[in-house]
């Protein structure tokens, strides 16, 4: 079990390590050191601004909906987090169309001369707030979990010292929040740095879309090498940020005579304001977007075969994934107590962008070209390398569930199967492992989702012809045919909120020390 462990490991580090050879080879590098500054500033100040954005959107709209009764709030609990299930570049897509539809509308209601009524989206700011829209979720779920597994104790107690209801929320309850604002801070600026399709049709120069450019424009592995290098140690950074911040969780309220908070009858009045927020907000971050493509895309015949295959190679790409990042991460969890190095090592891989992981595989992958011709076919070794940069990736992504699920089989249990002559992977196998059926349903569902939304990885490593449905919607757009565009887009969302809405329920019905989430 411990060597399966390590492989599971290996996975996850080893494109990581391709990178920082390539961009330290002695190969040609075309990247000029001013377009390095450049990508990089850009990078950081999108990431502040969707830091800031997502930090008050997301843990605001969770304080209201755990705290506050209002008309809609058993709704919202679990529908502010759909917008997990559209790509941002559908979000993109939607709001630029959108976008340069108002601007002529407002150029041809002009009213007052030498002032241009044409909102710009297709800017860093436009960028932020797009990106804001489709990552404000995980600010949401982190800081809801925690407001939920918070006992009515701390705040009782700030109560009776004389505290008003608002005092004892800001100087009790949103202290407590911190690690989990940091969390989903950290979470959500990890998926900003990552992002290719919705910033680089946005116009925006970020070190992800110059990671893309330096491949497929120059054919240059080490410039893209050198442009992945600050993304690979400011994921390092954030990925350990992220880990400090859960070390202020603490898991004494499971234990301890928990008892929720009640939340508070809002008047009609604060009630509608509520209401009007939290419906705004899933608004911005999915109806309006999503249904500006569907309403164009109905006026367009969609090329019904070309999107088939795409969905099938979606689809097929996303179960061989799912199926294989699970079987690796499972591996590791089971041995995640005796081997934490091993563990740490792989959760690496989720920080760094997929186009990071993409340009780690391709000097290997070139040596397996060239080194064994015939051996195995372009398509076969593009499609393992596929499936391999997903699985190193999203290995952190179902590790976590997998190990939360684990935590209900107590040593007893596993004793007892020892103790009737099973060995470790039969224990495993008989016990440890239909115990956690639910966490492995749940680590599969989510890396399901974010493999159909993956596009860079994709990009750079696809066999020629093999387009799935993220590659046909950036090549629509690529050529301004957003209406075009939309029917991919549709369709992932079609594949992926379903897997978002029976997450999002179970995660909201969850209760303090119940891994199952009944």
């Amino acid at each position: 079990m411990r060597l399966l462990a390590w492989l599971a490991a290996a996975v996850a580090i080893a494109p990581l390590i391709g990178v920082v050879a390539a961009a330290f080879g002695e190969g040609r590098a075309d990247i000029a050191a001013s377009d390095l500054v450049r990508y990089a500033l850009t990078s950081v100040a999108l990431a502040l601004m969707v830091a800031v954005a997502t930090a008050v959107l997301g843990s605001v709209s969770a304080w209201l909906v755990v705290m506050h009764r209002f008309p809609g709030r058993s709704v919202f609990a679990w529908a502010l987090a759909l917008p997990l299930a559209a790509p941002a570049f559908a979000l993109a897509y939607g709001y630029s169309d959108l976008f340069d539809v108002a601007g002529d509308l407002r150029t041809w209601m002009r009213t007052v001369p030498g002032i241009d009524w044409g909102p710009q989206i297709r800017s860093l700011p436009g960028a932020a707030f797009v990106l804001s829209m489709a990552f404000y979720p995980y600010v949401y779920l982190t800081v809801r979990a925690a407001l939920v597994n918070q006992s009515s104790q701390a705040i009782e107690a700030a109560r009776s010292l004389g505290c008003s209801p608002t005092q004892a929320l800001l100087r009790v309850g949103l202290p407590l929040l911190r690690p989990a604002l940091a969390a989903g801070v950290a979470l959500a600026v990890m998926e900003t740095l990552a992002d290719y399709g919705a910033v680089q049709f946005l116009s925006v120069q970020t070190l992800t879309t110059g990671v893309v450019r330096s491949w497929f424009v120059y054919g240059s592995l080490e410039s893209a090498a050198r442009l992945a290098l600050p993304l690979l140690a400011t994921a390092a950074v954030l990925l350990w940020f992220e880990r400090l911040s859960r070390r202020g969780r603490t898991d004494e309220v499971a234990r301890a005579r928990w008892r929720p908070i009640q939340p508070t009858q809002l008047s009609a009045g604060r009630g509608a304001l509520a209401f009007g927020f939290c419906a705004g907000l899933l608004t911005l971050g999915l109806v309006l977007p999503v249904g500006w493509l569907a309403v164009n895309a109905i006026d367009i015949d969609p090329d019904v075969r070309r999107l088939a295959i795409a969905a099938s190679h979606s689809l097929g790409l996303a179960l061989g994934g799912a199926i294989t990042t699970v079987v690796l991460a499972t591996c590791l969890a089971l041995s995640a107590e005796r081997m934490p190095v091993a563990a740490r090592i792989s959760s690496l891989g989720y920080a760094t962008p997929g186009a990071v992981m993409a340009i780690g595989l391709l000097a290997p992958a070139s040596i397996v070209w060239q080194g064994v011709p015939g051996a195995v076919s372009g398509l076969g070794v593009g499609l393992m390398l596929l499936i391999y940069a997903y699985a190193a990736r999203l290995m952190a992504a179902a590790l976590e569930p997998i190990e939360a699920g684990l935590t209900r089989v107590t040593p007893s249990m596993v004793a007892a199967a020892r103790t009737l002559g099973r060995g470790e992977i039969g224990a495993a196998l008989s016990v440890r492992l239909p115990i956690a059926y639910g966490a492995l349903l749940t680590a599969t569902l989510v890396v399901f989702i974010d493999v159909v939304k993956e596009l860079p990885a994709t990009l750079i490593l696809r066999p020629f012809n093999v387009d799935t449905l993220a590659v046909i919607a950036d090549n629509y757009a690529r050529d301004e045919r957003l209406p075009n565009a939309g029917w991919p887009s549709l369709m992932i969302i079609a594949l992926t909120l379903p897997a978002v809405i029976w997450l999002t329920r179970k995660i909201t019905r969850s209760r303090p020390g119940d891994t199952n989430g009944d």
